[in-house]
């Protein structure tokens, strides 16, 4: 089980990052969350399996088709104990 933040930067807001993150997030059986941040990036949780977890990080470097991903920090954490029940869009 893995659990990872990670902030994502270039041109990600108005370009459906956060519901095509949610979709990626839900394809690969992860929990967690996504949102957009006040300074135009996008923050996201994600835990699961590790190899998911680690396909959705790649995934967060491409974005979704309108998206210039030009960074993304991330962070391991420990894993939520209880996990989330879903991978929501919050804020």
């Amino acid at each position: 089980m893995k659990s990872v933040r990670a902030t994502v930067s270039g041109r990600v807001q108005g370009v459906y990052f956060r519901d095509s993150a949610r979709r990626e997030a839900r394809m690969l059986g992860l929990v967690g969350w996504v949102r957009n941040t006040a300074d135009g990036r996008v923050e996201t949780q994600a835990q699961g399996l590790d190899e998911s977890v680690d396909r959705y990080v790649h995934w967060l470097e491409l974005g979704p088709p309108d998206a210039m991903v030009l960074a993304v920090e991330v962070v391991d954490q420990e894993p939520l104990d209880p996990p989330p029940s879903s991978f929501e869009i919050t804020g």
